[in-house]
């Protein structure tokens, strides 16, 4: 498909309202309901899984299934679940949405770490200084020295690091499977994952009844969680990440509008000062990998 910015540009705009949703759905339900966040998870996934199963036939979903690497897909989405838990559990604590978005634009930083750690790609100086520049944003917002400081509020750092893994799986894997197989295999194994996941954290008593009003926003959760979905993939689809990636730093204000909008949650200047350092020094490693690939491409053209 040719490169249309403009459209892709709509696209991640259009996943950020979503998220955005879902974000502000997830504390709200906490905040009326007994549920357990591992089974807020587990129901939104599911429920989204039935929502994009129309879709992914439409592409191949049998065909897709078709793989070499079943362990390593079996792990990514592992990697992916648990993501997802730590980060339900932060919004179901809750913790402000706005200081668990900034947390969560630190995953590229993990990325670029993982990069030369794992995959031993070539990163260089600048890079290193703009992921550890990242991550004194992120310590900023976090302010670990402080008397207030809870643990808590790192459960959106361990699901971008968790997040960081996943897409580095991804990464590895691409040269084999193609993205269609991604997703299809997330979307299989994600239920019995979350399951797993939440019945370790079965209380004694078992699992709480859902009520129709719980299962109504369950079902809202999972709705957008698909569509969210399907709006990222066609982003990514239609223009490059490289040009994708500063329009998905929409999300910041987004989530800051909702939580103020739903909870009164109004964020301190920190915030800002932090997270202007992650946007800055993911954007950087964004465009030097971009830059990176081309001279890559460039290079094999070449020589064949």
């Amino acid at each position: 498909m040719s490169h249309q910015p403009l459209k892709g540009a709509l696209a991640i705009v259009i996943a950020g309202v979503l998220f955005a949703c879902v974000n502000t759905l997830v504390p709200k339900l906490t905040s009326i309901s007994s549920i357990d966040a591992s089974v807020i998870a587990l129901v939104q996934y599911l429920v989204a899984f039935v929502f994009l199963v129309p879709s992914m036939t439409n592409v191949g979903f049998i065909q897709s299934l078709k793989t070499r690497h079943f362990g390593q897909h079996c792990f990514r989405v592992f990697l992916s679940a648990v993501g997802i838990q730590c980060w339900t559990m932060a919004l179901a604590h809750p913790i402000p949405i706005w200081q668990g978005i900034a947390l969560l634009m630190t995953s590229p930083l993990f990325v670029t770490i993982g990069s030369g750690l794992f995959l031993k790609e070539k990163v260089d100086g600048k890079r290193w200084i703009a992921t550890l520049l990242g991550f004194i944003g992120a310590m900023i917002i976090l302010e670990p020295w402080s008397d207030t400081f809870d643990w808590v509020v790192l459960l959106p750092v361990a699901a971008a690091f968790f997040w960081a893994g996943y897409s580095l799986m991804v990464k590895k894997l691409s040269t084999d499977d193609s993205p269609t197989t991604m997703v299809a295999y997330l979307f299989i194994l994600i239920t019995p994952f979350n399951l797993l996941i939440a019945l370790t954290n079965l209380s004694p008593s078992g699992f709480s009844m859902i009520s129709f009003s719980d299962f109504g926003f369950l079902i809202l959760l999972g709705f957008f969680t698909a569509l969210a979905q399907l709006a990222v993939a066609k982003a990514y689809n239609l223009a490059d990440a490289s040009y994708i990636q500063p329009f998905d730093f929409i999300k910041l204000p987004l989530n800051v509008l909702a939580g103020w909008l739903v909870f009164n949650w109004v964020p301190p200047g920190k915030l800002w000062l932090g997270a202007a350092i992650i946007i800055g020094a993911t954007l950087y490693i964004t465009q030097a990998e971009a830059k990176q690939a081309k001279q890559l491409k460039s290079y094999a053209g070449k020589a064949s």
